[in-house]
């Protein structure tokens, strides 16, 4: 994965725990060290010469504790995509890596049944293979190659292979836990590996099941981890538990108004297990989004511990939701840095603060009235959308010092070339063309540098993005961010 593609904004809530002994143990796998494992996980180790608590151990005990002063856990969508293929090994140990106690995978069974990671029916967006999963066989499987990041016809192929769940398994033992998304209706193969790994206590299954149903499969499957999925279809089967209740329930709704989203009902979850919250996209807990919590965490993550009592959340942004989690500081800009959203350009109207090619904003977001910039909402991003050849805009920017900077958009595409712009400031002649990297999806964005330092001095300048009129242009702009940059 490119460094472009590395997420940028850092974010932090209370509960948090240190990830040291992880990231260790993470890098001690990669590097093939020789000590064994109890001197990789040394926090915790028990007196005696008895094993070392490992991270997973850790992460077991702690989702089973629904106690008042349990902490939130995090856990990474689809391992660390940002930085590995979605689903890959190297993805699952990046998201553990990264300070996720919990990794969530997708499974599905190949045409001779054995199980692999695969979010989708096929292999056609997220390798360089066609075809479905069910009618591939593991040897077919074998032979693909995984995408970068989220994948799409146009990313990058990597030297990745599709894993078995096998071998996810075997990545994750001493590191975390695994969810297991899309497994329950193959439920019974799952298992088989699960015990045939030693990971028993690592995977937690999940479903709208009948209760009935997750009765009887608890009952014939000793250890088995468990999450129940409720929305407002399914509310009621929480009563049907009784007592006997599940450690964690996966929440899901739309609209503040749900009837899963009222503080009496979460409050009686809450009193037994842990609540899960997804907020990668809309539609899983409102609009409580990653980007919505990236530009105030009050929008999303804080809303969703302080009001709807979530202990664990699933999300896109592994990083930035352990530094909010860690030092409760959301996405800061960095040191000496000056950061401008996309859509606040300069005023002055058109063919003075911007020039755009279609009449009207485009967009579903916010633009300002009378005006033509076409600006969109990506699950509480709010963007420049729809940009094409030949158009620009102006920012105004206050450089706090004399220096040396360097301009980086904040920007997204699942094109290749996404598009290119030039950059000028204050007036003078355009740089030379800077190239938009493919990000794998227009709601995956990543901070990417301009490489065209400047020398400015302190005080109010104007900076204009145009894109070239010649090349292919389909990109998305979240915001730029002036960076000083050594001598």
């Amino acid at each position: 994965m490119p460094a472009s593609l590395i997420p940028r904004r850092a974010v932090a809530v209370p509960g948090g725990r240190p990830v040291t002994a992880v990231v260790t143990a993470v890098l001690c796998a990669a590097l093939l060290c020789t000590a064994p494992p109890a001197a990789v996980a040394t926090e915790g180790a028990a007196p005696h010469g008895a094993p070392a608590e490992t991270p997973a151990d850790r992460a077991h005990r702690d989702f089973l504790d629904h106690g008042p002063k349990a902490g939130v856990m995090t856990v990474a969508h689809r391992g660390q995509w940002r930085k590995a293929p979605e689903n890959s090994l190297a993805a699952i140990r990046a998201g553990f890596a990264d300070g996720a106690e919990i990794v969530e995978i997708d499974v599905r069974l190949t045409r001779d049944k054995v199980p692999v990671l695969m979010h989708d029916e096929t292999v056609d967006r997220t390798t360089n293979g066609t075809g479905r999963v069910a009618d591939l066989t593991l040897a077919q499987l074998r032979g693909l190659r995984l995408r970068v990041g989220l994948g799409g016809r146009q990313a990058a192929v990597t030297a990745e292979p599709v894993p078995t769940l096998a071998e996810a398994m075997g990545a994750a033992r001493t590191l975390g836990l695994v969810n297991l998304d899309r497994a329950w209706q193959d439920r019974e193969a799952v298992w088989r590996v699960l015990e045939q790994t030693g990971t028993v206590r690592n995977g937690l299954f999940k479903s709208r099941a009948p209760v009935p149903e997750v009765r009887a499969f608890l009952d014939g499957h000793r250890g088995a981890l468990y999450m129940h999925v409720v929305d407002d279809a399914n509310a009621a089967s929480v009563a049907e538990f009784g007592a006997n209740r599940p450690p964690a329930f996966e929440v899901v709704f739309d609209d503040v108004r749900d009837k899963v989203a009222a503080p009496a009902f979460l409050q009686e979850l809450r009193a037994t297990g842990r609540l899960w919250f997804n907020t990668m996209r809309e539609g899983y807990a409102a609009r409580f989004t990653d980007e919505a919590s990236l530009i105030d965490p009050a929008r999303g993550w804080g809303a969703l511990i302080a009001d709807y009592k979530a202990t664990v959340i699933q999300t896109d942004n592994v990083e930035a939701l352990r530094s909010y989690l860690t030092t409760g500081v959301a996405d800061p800009v960095p040191p000496g840095a000056v950061r401008v959203q996309g859509e606040d350009y300069a005023p002055g109207g058109r063919g003075r603060a911007y020039h755009d090619i279609d009449p009207g904003n485009r967009g579903d977001g916010p633009g300002r009235p009378g005006e033509d910039v076409d600006i969109c909402d990506h699950d509480g991003a709010v963007v420049v959308c729809w940009m094409r050849g030949s158009e620009w805009l102006t920012y105004g920017i206050d450089v706090p010092k004399d220096g040396r900077y360097t301009l980086k958009a904040r920007a997204s595409s699942p094109y290749a070339p996404a598009g290119t712009y030039r950059i000028a400031y204050d007036g003078g002649p355009p740089g030379r063309a800077v190239p938009v990297a493919n990000t794998t999806a227009h709601h995956a964005f990543a901070l990417q540098d301009s490489r065209d330092p400047r020398q400015l001095a302190r005080g109010h300048h104007h900076i204009r993005l145009s894109l070239d009129a010649g090349a292919f242009q389909n990109w998305n702009l979240d915001y730029v961010q002036l960076e000083p940059v050594g001598p």
